[in-house]
């Protein structure tokens, strides 16, 4: 069913970068664990939505959408939809940048760590967990990447 451009240019405009639903819900679960964090921390490349300092534990939580979350099947959506070449561009090169800030920090010593945003609403613990495992492995001195499958 298309939708008018007056419905979509009202929908894109309710779309913000810091402050989301999926960045408060983690960030709500990890307060309540007791773990302090610092919010689009600006200090360190790409501005992670949530960076755990004490244990240079970088979080990006990334919305299916505009991050290509199964890359393949949504290009082949794109192509056929409205404007493929903007929206085949845009989200191609937001692939590119995330994978690019993501090799900064890691050379800066930082773990990253990717939710893709329908997995922190429908598992919020289980990404809770995972930031613990990171946690634990900063703790030992160990770090790596977790969570992105793109």
């Amino acid at each position: 069913m298309a939708r008018s451009q007056e419905a979509v240019s009202k929908n894109m405009s309710k779309i913000r970068g810091k402050d989301t639903s999926i960045e408060l819900r983690l960030r709500k679960a990890l307060w309540a664990k007791g773990y302090r964090y610092r919010k689009n921390y600006k200090h360190l490349p790409g501005s992670p939505d949530i960076a755990l300092t004490k244990y240079k534990i970088a979080i990006f939580c990334d919305s299916e959408f505009f991050h290509g979350k199964d890359w393949e099947v949504l290009r082949l959506r794109l192509e056929k939809g409205k404007n493929p070449e903007y929206w085949l561009k845009k989200i191609e090169r937001n692939r590119n940048r995330d994978w690019e800030t993501d090799r900064k920090l890691l050379f800066l010593g930082w773990t990253v760590i990717h939710f893709w945003g329908k997995d922190i609403l429908k598992h919020t613990e289980e990404c809770v967990k995972v930031v613990e495992e990171a946690i634990w492995d900063a703790k030992m001195g160990e770090g790596a990447v977790f969570g992105e499958d793109g």
